[in-house]
């Protein structure tokens, strides 16, 4: 839930604002030795901070351009681990089931429901770790049940995505003219676009489109690290081609958009964070529990 902090806070943290100029000038002392810039994102965890993605290796630069350097000499680790998707998605299938298999092995009787949110604190061992396990459970079921299923959508976003009709933001291909225009215009073009907007990513035109695809949180939006609203530049004329914000939205578009939010809590701001978070540890709680609870409950039957 806090990754983007936790990865920022390994840089050197000194402010410095945004300065799109000053940014495009980094972007062309660093691509001759880095090969084409491929896109620029927001870090998301420190304010005016973002990360220049070349053909060979990243770059992380402060809003005016400098390059910072890990505090330790060397690249962060914590978060730069990678786990295959499809080992995401199986694992987050196997715990949203067992999820909802649990919620009806405890699920009480008419009448039993506020008594089982109780635990017991009498009775042997494996009766009260039963009852523990079976009211933290009823407790934090409910949202461990829609963090978890947002997160297995969006394992498979896009074919959610085909399935509601949330179709993705595009226009008609244009080609090359010359020389394209640079960051700092386009993304200025972006930001005017949508009045009150901080941008949060640009993506560089292939070869066969001459359109910037640059992504911007509008003012009043629930998606706190990237923004899902979209402008669409050209590269030719750096006039804007297309400008869809998500509050403008289809109700398919939307939807798509509000899964991220909902799975990390930034819906609800800090507090929602904070609650997902939680939501981890219980869920660590709950294994430790069944594990010691299957423990005790097997060595009588042994005897």
């Amino acid at each position: 839930m806090f990754h983007w902090e936790i990865d920022d806070a390994a840089y050197q943290s000194r402010h410095r604002p945004t300065d799109l100029p000053a940014i495009e000038r980094r972007i062309a002392a660093l691509e001759p030795g880095r090969g084409k810039v491929k896109s620029v994102w927001t870090t998301a965890g420190v304010e005016d901070r973002y990360t220049i993605n070349f053909e060979h290796g990243s770059v992380r630069v402060s809003g005016d351009g400098t390059e910072l350097r890990p505090l330790s000499g060397k690249k962060p680790a914590l978060m730069g681990v990678l786990v295959g998707s499809w080992i995401v998605s199986i694992s987050g299938l196997a715990l949203f089931s067992n999820l909802l298999l649990g919620l009806v092995a405890a699920w009480p009787r008419r009448g039993k429901f506020r008594a089982l949110l109780v635990p017991s604190r009498k009775g042997p061992l494996p009766a009260r770790l039963y009852s523990w396990h079976r009211a933290i459970g009823l407790w934090a079921v409910v949202p461990a049940l829609l963090v978890t299923g947002t997160g297995v959508l969006l394992k498979f976003e896009d074919g959610v995505a085909a399935l509601i009709g949330a179709r993705p933001v595009s226009l008609a291909a244009i080609p090359r003219a010359g020389a394209m225009k640079g960051f700092a215009a386009v993304s200025g073009a972006a930001l005017a676009a949508i009045p009150g907007s901080t941008l949060t990513a640009v993506r560089w035109p292939g070869n066969d489109d001459a359109t910037y695809n640059i992504r911007v949180r509008a003012p009043g939006e629930v998606r706190r690290a990237y923004g899902a609203s979209i402008v669409l530049v050209d590269a030719n004329t750096g006039a804007v081609r297309g400008t869809y914000p998500i509050a403008k939205a289809d109700p398919a578009r939307r939807s798509m958009s509000g899964l991220f939010p909902i799975h990390t809590g930034e819906s609800a701001g800090l507090a929602g964070r904070l609650l997902t978070a939680l939501v981890g540890l219980w869920l660590v709680a709950m294994t430790g529990m069944g594990i010691l609870l299957w423990a005790k409950r097997r060595k009588p039957r042994r005897s």
